[in-house]
């Protein structure tokens, strides 16, 4: 073989679980035959016998390894320089092996070289790029990156596709492996700079597969455990048990803004204390949540003390785990999985009080400062949006007319004909208008779903449309109107503290 015979290939690792089922000669030829005929480049093949076996049974390229526990070395992939031989004589075209800075019978440098003298190709198998430096330096053919996660302390979880494009930087002859059991994670291999792709376990292991569907079936169908979630915003408290998409025993609170958020954690704890009723506290907020604490963004929405340590706050008065994340973050979650966004790239709007928001692309919500629309400046002469938008706006409207009228009272008005109420409401909805608009350009979703108090005011989203009607096709914002309502925040914060 050439060194170029794996330049964007597949090698498929038939290495079938020790002392399973599969653990067989014949197992591991039929694998391997399978592979090449559905277009694998080459095989990773385990042990001497195999290797022979293999052998016999095609000419496409084989890296051939033998793991052995030593009581001298940690190292277990062809340890020895006998191994090493041994292996090219059963017909490896490449030979693999620990090439780890640890411990080890044979040296890196006298492995290659026993190799080098059979004629084959080698391949070192590494754990960082130190590891990797030092094997080109000793001559190595191919580094791979098996051994990441591998040489001591917890296993990760996904593949390491930062040391793939480190080993790219040091040359082209890159050969990733470890963890890459999904094509996207193997084909993301490939444009981080390996000239092929190792699989093993994702397509040769029947009994890991297996397992990995098995536990995906099993935490679908098991019993949707029972969240208490709490929604704390200017204006009111919401909390209810909830159960998937099922809410039930809400309660509604007025929020106290002269108290703190321990009182009205407490409040809430004292409507749900049945023992056993709920199994973790799921808190939605209006501001920031970073590492467990609690801020405001805008104090004249709510304000609460900077850095307020929420979790370990509700984790004392209901002793459960709790996850915290923005009210309007976790009801954009809500619509999106349960709601109006049919589980596609949307961006949620809540105007109520203030106003706030969420974007959810490609299944993932954005977290941290995303989404706090009610913070942008541009068409508000540097002001914050929800304070010429919101709740809180149209009282003042009510105000300067000579009248105390909260939000939903001015909609009254409006609907009594009043056309102070009619223009501010207007207003209002003109300016949530250019706001989709920008929305629609930074994030190209395909809704944009729009909740809260007035947001589903009376006529409030038809205003909206009216105003964005005179762009062009491909600039208009497909409006929906939110269908989780009031819950929204509820179902959307317990959704995600059950993941």
């Amino acid at each position: 073989m050439r060194i170029d015979d794996l330049h964007n290939g597949l090698v498929v690792s038939c290495q079938p679980v020790p002392g399973g089922p599969m653990d067989t000669a014949d197992s591991v030829v039929a694998f391997a035959l399978a592979a090449i005929a559905a277009g694998a480049r080459a095989l990773r093949i385990e042990s001497l016998d195999y290797v022979r076996a293999v052998r016999a049974a095609t000419s496409a390229p084989i890296i051939g390894i033998v793991k052995q526990d030593r009581d001298d070395s940690p190292v277990r992939i062809t340890p020895t320089t006998a191994l090493a031989a041994a292996l090219c004589d059963a017909g490896a075209d490449i030979v693999a092996f620990d090439a780890t800075r640890r411990p080890r019978p044979a040296t890196v440098t006298d492995l290659i070289a026993t190799i080098r003298a059979k004629g084959k190709f080698t391949m070192a198998d590494c754990s960082d790029i130190e590891d990797a430096r030092e094997a080109l330096a000793a001559g190595a053919d191919f580094v791979g990156t098996t051994m990441s996660g591998y040489a001591g302390g917890p296993v990760p979880q996904e593949p390491d596709l930062a040391l793939i494009a480190a080993m790219r930087q040091l040359t082209p002859n890159v050969i990733a492996e470890g963890r890459l059991n999904s094509p996207q994670l193997a084909a993301e291999a490939v444009r981080r700079g390996a000239m092929c792709v190792v699989v093993g376990s994702a397509i040769t292991r029947t009994e890991h597969v297996t397992a990995w569907f098995k536990s995906a079936v099993d935490a679908a169908a098991a019993p949707v455990p029972t969240t208490l979630a709490i929604d704390i915003g200017g204006t009111k408290i919401a909390a209810a048990l909830v159960e998937g998409a099922a809410v039930r025993s809400a309660v509604t609170l007025e929020t106290d803004r002269g108290e703190n958020p321990d009182i009205w954690l407490r409040q809430i704890a004292m409507h749900f204390r049945e023992p056993g009723s709920y199994s973790r506290v799921a808190i939605a907020v209006s501001g920031l949540v970073e590492d467990g604490r609690w801020s405001s963004l805008n104090p004249a929405t709510l304000s609460v003390p900077d850095g307020f340590p929420l979790i370990d706050a509700a984790v004392t008065i209901f002793g459960v785990p709790t996850a915290a994340l923005n009210d309007a973050q976790a009801a954009a979650w809500g619509e999106y999985y349960w709601g109006a966004g049919e589980r596609e790239d949307m961006v949620f709007l809540t105007i109520s009080t203030g106003v706030g928001g969420g974007v959810v692309l490609n299944g993932r919500l954005l977290r941290g400062l995303a989404g706090h629309f009610g913070l942008w400046r541009s068409r508000s002469q540097g002001q914050p949006l929800e304070d010429d938008v919101s709740g809180r706006w149209l009282a003042s409207q009510a105000k300067a007319a000579g009248l105390e009228l909260t939000a939903r009272g001015v909609f009254a008005a409006a609907a009594s004909g009043e056309q102070w109420a009619r223009d501010a409401i207007r207003t209002s909805a003109d300016k949530v208008a250019a706001l989709c608009t920008d929305v629609q350009l930074a994030f190209d979703p395909r809704r944009i779903v729009i909740g809260g108090g007035i947001g589903l005011g009376s006529g409030f989203l038809d205003l909206v449309e009216e105003r964005l009607s005179h762009l062009p096709a491909r600039l208009l914002p497909t409006l929906a109107q939110a269908r989780l309502g009031s819950q929204a925040g509820l179902v959307g914060i317990a959704d995600i503290a059950a993941r």
